[in-house]
């Protein structure tokens, strides 16, 4: 039954408190009581009066009582009146409690589950009962069924009274079809067509992929956002002017589909006419305008002027100036159609870094956090050293977030820097598999310490056996020896592993060091001693022909090398960049004793840069060389192209010169001619690659690719490109990262599979 409060018991109530004999001010007031509380106990009420026992009767006082029993917020009705008692009066507080609800119940809900409908729910169990509440309730529980696609849902509410102050809300749910968007169309639009504009949309339109995708569900205020981001879009190119009206909705005449209309009035494009300064310019015009990414004639950005207001105020702020103040004045000519834009610039005053404050790293210890900072105690306040000590603190994988935030000094040109850190998890025992299509089955352990002691000291030690590899190593790493710059460390390790023509174990250490020239720039130097073994060589008796194997005799060898690398990276994020570029230049010369002696140079270069909507494009070009340094080149040194680390769609370790030999059976005297991969001396290869969120919740990312490159023997020139294209999938799992990727080559040689390979590989693979 609907129910509602009635004034019935207020004017019983009242009725008896008419009829109660009246007491003038000014009695004795022998005792006070109150009636009517089942719920609320009575030294509550009283706790909020007044007056007392022993206290003279005051009508005023009594009028402030009631009020502040109101106040308590537990009463829909307060009536005092007064009652003869021995030797003077008693003050009787009557109320009416506000009901409250006992219990929340759901009906005809199918599609989602009562926990789901109760999060957040205005109307709470053994809470107090407000209509109100009640009507926000049933538009909240609206939203929550259109939100998952059903547009059509129904919601009433009814109240059941249990007793005179306890209540049940149910909920009767009439959820009808999902209902998803078919149709976004626009009115006015001439600039841009409509698929680009729907490009520009958060909300999309159905499609045979809407159930994993969840495109086409009708959000409001996703809806009302998309607006935005059209008009954002429109001023981006020029129409400074548009106008973009609501979203409309209809239903369509099938009844199981929504249609959405936007109206745009886009106005005419504008240019960019005079860019000036004025006002505190610390830089010269022109390094400013370098930096800028407005030019006069170019089509007028919003997102470039702010960008543009960002990069002054933060070269401003480099200087010192932590409050400075940059204020662009735009002036349109509709004539000309151009936008005159002038930067006045205050710079306030002077600002240093009075102390800087630490928080939340229970292990880590501060130094090591405050190693990352660009901001030191004493000096002039730095924007960009502001936002690189956050970058710098992430980069090291010890913080699931670190936030870095400014507060007042102890004077107006003083700011204190708070760090707050979130430490995540650093150190992992893992046992497991893993399967590549190069390595097979693999089974692998490891236990790792990124940050050991709270000290950054990077500690591992892994194993890894699988059906064509084995390898163990134990490693140690100070990203800040003795507190310097420097980074030191060492590993030892043992790895086997089976090509197609012979097999190689390696046995070796190295110790490696690094030094950072800059927060973008790092040298890396490591010296490494191996011990070579070459066995089981499938045809034994080829070896003596030094055209194909010159320096693949089984045995033992030893190789003592130096390997020096200098790289620039300027990711924003290096352990998933989405922007900027790594580049790595590194020479490696075996010949400080061994028996191995040769020289290899490789140069790698790889940009990322954003797109829209989360897609990020990369592309990588890499290109090495390797020489005799007085004795043949070890044929496992070379370079071998092909699978998944390379040039995807061709087997792996198949793109390279390669010899024919004939071959006489010891035994049967047959013949045969054997194809020889022997390696190549020269290597380009890169590729395209378009990342995109699939399922971003699981971490889940699409990737389309473009593969190229060579391994080959002689001049500069590659004596032809191998190229192939494809897609996959990304994911990184509990077990490790996987990837599933299919590559199709374009220019297939005989023995490669015109339709192309799948490649995978899921786990750790150390």
């Amino acid at each position: 039954m609907n129910y509602y409060p009635s004034l019935t018991t207020a004017l019983l109530i009242a009725l008896v408190l008419a009829d109660q004999p009246a007491h003038a001010d000014g009695e004795k007031i022998t005792e006070v009581i109150v009636r009517g509380n089942r719920r609320v106990e009575a030294s509550a009420i009283l706790g909020a009066t007044a007056i007392k026992a022993g206290d003279t009767l005051d009508g005023d006082r009594t009028d402030a009582d009631i009020r502040s029993i109101f106040k308590l917020g537990q009463f829909q009705e307060v009536q005092v009146s007064s009652e003869p008692g021995k030797n003077g009066v008693i003050v009787v507080y009557s109320v009416i409690e506000k009901p409250i609800v006992r219990d929340i119940r759901f009906e005809g809900n199918k599609e989602l589950k009562q926990e789901k409908l109760l999060e957040g729910l205005p109307v709470r169990r053994n809470a107090i009962f407000s209509q109100k509440d009640l009507d926000k309730a049933v538009a909240k529980l609206k939203k929550q069924y259109q939100d998952e696609g059903y547009y059509l849902v129904a919601v009433e509410a009814q109240i059941e009274q249990r007793s005179p102050t306890e209540y049940q809300v149910v909920f009767k749910v009439v959820e009808g079809n999902k209902i998803r968007i078919s149709s976004i169309t626009f009115e006015g639009n001439t600039a841009f067509s409509p698929r680009k504009l729907r490009g520009v949309m958060e909300t999309k339109e159905e499609w045979f992929m809407s159930w994993l995708t969840g495109a086409g569900t009708y959000k409001e205020e996703v809806l009302r956002n998309d607006a935005l981001l059209i008009a954002d879009h429109y001023m981006n190119n020029g129409y400074i002017n548009v106008k973009v009206g609501e979203p409309t909705m209809k239903l369509a005449e099938d009844q199981e589909s929504l249609l959405v209309d936007i109206s745009i009035t886009e106005g005419d494009q504008f240019r960019i006419g005079e860019i000036t300064f004025k006002g505190d310019i610390l830089y010269p015009e022109k390094e400013i305008r370098q930096k800028f990414k407005t030019e006069p004639g170019e089509v007028f950005s919003r997102a470039n002027l702010r960008a543009d207001i960002g990069t002054l105020t933060d070269m401003t702020a480099d200087k010192g100036y932590a409050f400075n103040n940059v204020n662009p004045q735009s002036k349109p000519d509709p004539e000309k159609k151009l936008v005159d834009l002038v930067f006045e610039v205050e710079k306030g005053e002077l600002v240093r870094i009075e102390r800087i404050s630490i928080a939340g790293n229970s292990k880590t210890r501060d130094k090591v956090a405050r190693r990352e900072l660009r901001l030191m105690e004493g000096e002039l306040y730095s924007a960009t050293g502001f936002k690189r000590s956050k970058q710098n603190l992430m980069n090291t994988g010890y913080f699931e977030e670190a936030n870095v935030a400014t507060a007042k000094g102890s004077a107006s040109d003083k700011l204190n820097v708070n760090v707050d850190l979130k430490e995540k998890a650093t150190g992992a025992f893992t046992i497991g598999g893993g399967y590549s299509s190069l390595d097979g089955l693999i089974f692998q352990g490891s236990v790792s310490q990124s940050n050991f002691l709270g000290l950054g000291l990077k500690a591992n030690a892994s194993a890894a056996i699988g059906g064509k590899s084995n390898t163990y190593s134990v490693g140690l790493t100070d990203p800040y020896f003795l507190d310097s710059k420097w980074t030191l460390g060492m590993d030892i390790y043992r790895s086997e592993r089976d090509y197609t023509d012979y097999s190689r174990r390696l046995t070796g250490g190295d110790i490696k060091a690094g030094y950072p020239i800059t927060d973008f720039i790092g040298t890396f130097w490591m010296y490494k001693y191996e011990i070579k073994d070459i066995y089981d060589v499938i045809n034994p008796a080829i070896t003596q022909n030094p055209l194909i194997y010159p320096s693949i005799q089984p045995g033992q060898t030893t190789t003592s090398s130096i390997y020096g690398s200098i790289t620039n990276n300027t990711t924003d994020f290096r352990f998933d960049p989405s922007s900027g570029m790594v580049n790595t230049f590194s020479v490696e010369y075996a010949g400080v004793g061994g028996n191995n002696k040769y020289v290899r140079e490789v140069l790698d270069n790889t940009f990322y840069y954003p797109l829209w909507w989360k897609f990020v494009i990369s592309t990588k070009v890499v290109v090495g060389a390797i020489q005799e340094a007085g004795a043949p080149i070890p044929m496992d040194e070379k370079f071998y192209l092909g699978g998944i680390g390379t040039v995807r769609g061709y087997s792996a370790r198949s793109i390279s010169p390669h010899q024919y030999a004939t071959y006489t059976d010891p035994l049967t005297g047959a013949t045969s001619q054997l194809k020889v991969d022997v390696g190549g001396e020269k290597e380009l290869f890169g590729n395209v690659e378009v990342k995109f969120p699939l399922l971003p919740e699981f971490g889940i990312k699409g990737v389309g690719f473009f593969d190229y490159g060579n391994a080959w023997t002689g001049g500069f020139k590659p004596p032809t490109i191998y190229m192939s294209y494809g897609g996959g999938i990304r994911w990184a799992s509990p077990m490790g990262p996987l990837r599933l990727e299919y590559g199709i080559p374009i220019n297939p040689r005989p023995e490669d599979s015109k339709s192309g390979r799948f490649e995978f590989a899921i786990g750790s693979l150390f």
